[in-house]
């Protein structure tokens, strides 16, 4: 598979203005960016023929080449990630079995949730998209109605079919529940890793649609392709010991140091 990872940041974040620039310290001590701490997780995955930052900001662009990624300026009319995909495959031509989008919000992902996606993209030639659902253990289930609770926007979760494609994506928690799980049992939630593979026809396909309703209330690029019709495939990965969590919103950033300190790096 001929695969390019792109990591779209944009600095004009109505939640979190500069999120990408946001510094993150490490188990060392040395701080770096939130973009160049996904470049360096799009960077650890097997397999990857190509690995671009995407941006319309030149604050970032600098940033980023200064410790080495290439850059792609694409267009400030993006409304979110993967239309900036979109807008970096017109730079980079089609020519690619599956295009990634690795958002430079989620530096913890794990490589082997990217290698899944695109095995999945390999043995699934139908699949036009494909994103990591993670299921939820107790504390990360606490984690999301610790948000809630607090009005903040956190993680997203994801509702699927029997046949792995998508039902729904939301901000909210489901499956409702009602009820609270004990220590190692199985919760029925799954957390939405904000990681695409989408075919390079799919990508453009997307930037051509209009916002969706949904996709405009809930804020996530994802629906609009279940809106057109598109079927997502959910396809589920395994922690292996690892914490996972995307910065959100400013409180995030003391969450994600902490779980560099206990991982080590």
């Amino acid at each position: 598979m001929k695969s390019l990872i792109v990591i779209p940041a944009r600095y004009a974040s109505t939640r979190y203005p500069g999120k990408p620039l946001v510094g993150l310290k490490g188990p060392d001590g040395v701080e770096k960016s939130l973009v160049q701490r996904s470049w360096e997780a799009a960077r650890s995955v097997s397999g990857i023929t190509r690995v671009v930052v995407a941006t319309d900001d030149a604050r970032i662009r600098d940033a980023a080449e200064g410790f080495g990624a290439e850059v792609v300026m694409t267009p400030e009319t993006c409304r979110n990630g993967t239309e900036r995909c979109a807008a970096a495959l017109e730079t980079l031509g089609t020519d690619w079995d599956v295009v990634v989008n690795l958002q430079g919000d989620a530096p913890l992902t794990p490589p082997w949730f990217v290698e899944a996606l695109v095995e999945a993209m390999a043995t699934r030639p139908g699949a036009e998209v494909a994103t990591p659902v993670l299921r939820c253990d107790r504390a990360t289930l606490e984690s999301f109605r610790e948000d809630r609770r607090a009005g903040r926007v956190g993680g997203t979760t994801a509702v699927f079919d029997a046949s792995g494609d998508a039902l729904y994506f939301s901000k909210e928690v489901l499956p409702y529940t009602g009820r609270d799980f004990a220590e190692g049992e199985l919760v029925p939630v799954f957390h939405h890793v904000g990681v695409y593979a989408y075919r390079p026809a799919a990508l453009f396909a997307y930037s051509g649609w209009p916002e969706g309703e949904l996709e405009r209330w809930e804020g996530l690029e994802q629906l609009r392709f279940m809106e057109r019709g598109v079927k997502v495939a959910c396809v589920e990965v395994e922690a292996r010991g690892a914490e996972f969590w995307e910065l959100n919103n400013p409180v995030d950033v003391a969450r994600l140091e902490a779980i560099l300190a206990r991982r080590g790096g």
